[in-house]
């Protein structure tokens, strides 16, 4: 018999760079798609791992984004991510019952659902949306809008 009431784990990953609005509003819905009693548990991204997708460096280094990120309300527990990245790892390791995926994480969704019919897991797949105005929704618009200030 399978308890009602087990606390789901619901994970959600990203770079997490000049942490924003959006960032929040994604982890809270993230938090919500477990349902009551839910434990978010959230990948930050190593500098590593964003150098090598996103071929850049960030802004902020691994240790303080995973401080910011884990100094949130919604947040139960925030770790690094793995310097030999591997989705399959993730799901091993932390036992997903979700994974939120963001608007803008169509590669990471692809990665996690290939993975979840690999390794027959139950596991959900959840896309949360994106929030409000578009203007700073970003990291790389914040910088880009202090970068126009300085210009001004």
């Amino acid at each position: 018999m399978v308890e009602k009431n087990k606390q789901k784990i619901v994970l959600a990953s990203g770079t997490f760079d000049l942490l924003h609005l959006g960032h929040v509003r994604f982890l809270e819905e993230a938090k919500k798609a477990g349902g009551e009693n839910a434990k978010l548990v959230v990948i930050v991204a190593r500098d590593s791992t964003v150098k090598s997708r996103k071929h850049k460096n960030p802004v902020m280094p691994e240790d303080q984004r995973r401080a910011l990120v884990e100094s949130l309300k919604v947040v139960d527990e925030a770790i690094l991510g793995w310097e030999d990245y591997s989705i399959n790892k993730v799901i091993e390791r932390i036992k997903p019952d979700i994974i939120a995926v963001g608007h803008d994480q169509d590669g990471i969704e692809q990665e996690v659902l290939k993975a979840i019919k690999e390794n027959k897991v139950s596991i959900k797949v959840v896309k949360i949306g994106r929030f409000g105005k578009r203007e700073l929704d970003s990291s790389s618009k914040i910088m880009r809008k202090i970068i126009e200030s300085f210009n001004e």
